[in-house]
């Protein structure tokens, strides 16, 4: 039997063969790529300093595989060769404190194609945030409501067909800060009554919103509102995203970031706000339950207005960005908007302490609505330490939905416990329910 250790500090590695019970295990795989792996833990999770091992298994003639194994995507505890024996071995590892790990396997080093992500977390509901809270976020975020207040919304509605008669359907834009505006689009039940809502905020990108967005909701029963993360119409042909795209909003995300009064995230957050005070005013809302959804880019929004707008009683998002700007700082891995290297000339300095004013871990500490999070565990661009060091702040009831096998992407369906769990909490609050919180 070939047995080895590896060290590094206090992690370490065991490659060894294992036995033909293997065999079996592996039948429940389909073998679709050249590399697989079995956790020791369906769930991925684990307690500080307990052995983390993966059954791995190999198609092909091949007597080794290449490991990196990172903590927090960040700092390589190990990198080296695993060998094989008969196609298969045993890679362990362990971490001493709450945290995630990330280890990629291939079967040559910087071979992406056969490249697997297997992603384990250690007590991730105790990840602690990276950096201090600033002492006046608070106050700088009630002064930019309050300046957002002085100016009427002056909310313009264009109805148009929804493309069934169940649903009533318009075109929106409002007045937001700096003579800027925000577009969407707001969908009902077409019948009477008083109604739920909803608010969908939008991924990272430049482009159009399909009227799908809120039809299929409204038909549900919500009233619901899309809006752009943009100043930008939602219904322009692909040819105008693609140039704005390429001009004026080209590395959108880096504008202004080295000054919080300029950051290109002021007035999206702040667009978000309106759009949550316009449905809170609308004369067929519920008036109990107001929901705000979305997914990376949507997912940071969501933080923002739950954090931010008093009347959100819900928090649906999945693989949220912008958590935890500061992970640097502490050795964890950089997340969308990737603040610390979208400089572009400007201070480091500057821009890493205006990321600290939209940070979605600032805005936790003040949620105190129902909130379901998504983190996927293999997720490179919304890195899952950052996403739960955020979650690990929120004050009201809260649900983490941990994907193990879930990039930032929802790949080979590696998303659906998300949209299991999220439906049940969406069916459950539009009947105006309590949260359905698995603790």
């Amino acid at each position: 039997m070939f047995n080895k250790r590896f060290t590094w500090k206090k992690t370490s590695l065991i490659c060894i063969s294992i036995p033909a019970i293997f065999l079996l295990l592996a039948t429940q795989i389909a073998f679709t790529q050249p590399i697989t792996a079995i956790p020791s833990h369906a769930d991925g999770i684990y307690k500080t300093g307990e052995k983390i091992s993966w059954q791995i298994a190999v198609t092909g003639e091949y007597s080794s595989v290449h490991a990196v194994v990172k903590e927090n995507d960040a700092k390589v505890l190990w990198e080296g060769t695993v060998k094989l024996t008969n196609r298969k071995a045993t890679l362990e590892t362990s971490l001493d404190k709450p945290g995630m790990i990330l280890t990629s396997l291939s079967l040559k080093p910087k071979d992406k194609k056969s490249r697997l992500l297997l992603g384990a977390a250690i007590e991730p509901f105790k990840i602690p945030v990276s950096a201090p809270r600033p002492a006046d976020f608070d106050s700088f975020w009630n002064s930019k409501i309050r300046k957002l207040k002085a100016i009427p919304a002056n909310p313009v509605l264009t109805a148009a067909d929804s493309g069934t008669p169940d649903v009533e359907y318009s075109k929106i834009t409002m007045d937001n800060i700096n003579a800027s505006h925000v577009y969407g689009q707001i969908a009902k039940p077409n019948k009477e009554g008083k109604f739920p809502a909803i608010l969908i905020v939008q991924w990272a990108g430049v482009y159009g919103l399909p009227k799908r967005n809120v039809i299929n909701p409204a038909k549900q029963g919500w009233l619901t509102l899309n809006i752009m993360a943009h100043d930008l119409p939602f219904d322009k042909p692909a040819e105008f995203y693609k140039t704005a795209n390429s001009t004026t909003h080209k590395h959108y995300t880096s504008i202004g970031n080295d000054s919080r009064e300029t950051s290109y995230f002021l007035r999206m957050f702040l667009g978000c706000y309106r759009a949550a005070d316009y449905l809170t005013e609308h004369p067929d809302w519920d008036g109990k339950t107001l929901v705000v959804t979305g997914t990376s880019q949507g997912g940071m929004q969501g933080f923002a207005t739950a954090g931010l707008h008093p009347s959100i009683t819900g928090m649906l998002v999945n693989v949220p960005a912008g958590c935890d700007t500061t992970g640097p700082w502490i050795g964890r891995s950089v997340a969308w908007p990737n603040w610390k290297y979208s400089t572009q000339g400007k201070d480091e300095k500057n821009v890493m302490e205006t990321s600290r004013y939209f940070d979605a871990v600032n805005f936790a500490y003040n949620i105190h609505c129902p909130a379901l999070v998504a983190i996927g565990m293999l997720d490179q661009t919304a890195t899952p330490a950052g996403i739960l060091a955020a979650f690990n702040q929120i004050k009201g009831p809260k649900e983490a939905v941990l994907m193990i096998n879930s990039p930032h992407q929802n790949k080979n369906n590696s998303q659906a416990p998300w949209r299991e769990r999220s439906s049940i909490w969406f069916n459950t609050l539009l009947k105006g329910e309590p949260a359905p919180v698995n603790k």
